[in-house]
């Protein structure tokens, strides 16, 4: 698939549909977000695939992301959460249906350690060839950085959540971590604009964009004017590689054409 001028690639969004498993997070739960809703949202956006990633009101139900993922069609593919005793027949019949990547939630709260993250990860890797995708505080990052440098391929969301005081999230990323610009509602960044122009210099395979729709639990919500936001960080000549290129390479869409 070629890009336009405008094509839009839109890298972390949720899909919530009451219709299959719900879990409450610390008694939360997301209003309704259906794939249809999804995309009325975008229409005018340009998007042309995406990834819809797995939430913890989610936990490691999957037919949800199969349904979205149908819905959806050809350049969408899914990010899941999945409990480590999962079968390598499981795993790869969720390849089949789309999905590219396994989460790891360690904003809210990791519940599985960092050696078990490091094997898990590796093993969905050499079963179905997937990365890894973390919510991550940037803070925790000096404490993971020797795991993260280990792991076949990973991301951050959200630019990190509160910037990169140490310096990890670069030096991460000069090693080809994969960084997320999605959610300037719910992150403390100070400048996240130009940690995004930063990152891009940096690795230019590195920042992809999400649109981080329904924006549950943010403080505000995605507006279209966002995605000119990273537009005007990375500058005009580097816009499509960020907002097309950087993550059909990365999701391995090509796998799919």
């Amino acid at each position: 698939m070629q890009p336009t001028d405008t094509a839009v690639f839109d890298a972390h969004f949720h899909i919530v549909d009451p219709a299959y498993p719900l879990i409450p997070n610390n008694g939360y739960l997301p209003d309704a977000f259906t794939a249809d809703d999804y995309v009325a949202r975008t229409a005018a956006l340009g998007v042309t695939g995406g990834a819809v990633v797995s939430g913890s009101f989610q936990g490691t139900d999957q037919s949800y992301l199969v349904a979205a993922l149908e819905r959806l069609g050809p350049g969408f593919v899914g990010v899941t959460q999945l409990s480590t005793s999962v079968s390598d027949d499981e795993i790869t019949r969720l390849d089949a249906a789309g999905v590219r990547a396994v989460r790891f939630n360690l904003y809210r709260g990791a519940t599985i350690g960092l050696a078990e993250m490091e094997h898990f990860a590796t093993r969905v890797h050499d079963v179905a060839g997937w990365h890894s995708e973390l919510y991550v505080d940037a803070s925790d990052l000096p404490d993971l950085a020797e795991t993260l440098r280990r792991l076949p391929q990973a991301s951050v969301d959200h630019l990190g959540m509160t910037g990169d005081a140490s310096g990890t999230l670069l030096s991460l990323v000069e090693g080809g971590l994969v960084v997320k610009a999605t959610g300037f509602g719910r992150m403390s960044v100070s400048d996240p604009d130009a940690l995004m122009a930063t990152i891009d210099r940096a690795n230019p395979h590195a920042l992809i964009f999400g649109t981080d729709l329904p924006s549950t639990r943010a403080a505000v919500p995605f507006a279209d004017a966002d995605l000119d936001r990273v537009r005007a960080a990375v500058g005009d000549d580097r816009a499509q590689a960020v907002l097309w290129h950087n993550a059909r390479r990365f999701y391995r869409l090509s796998d799919m054409e």
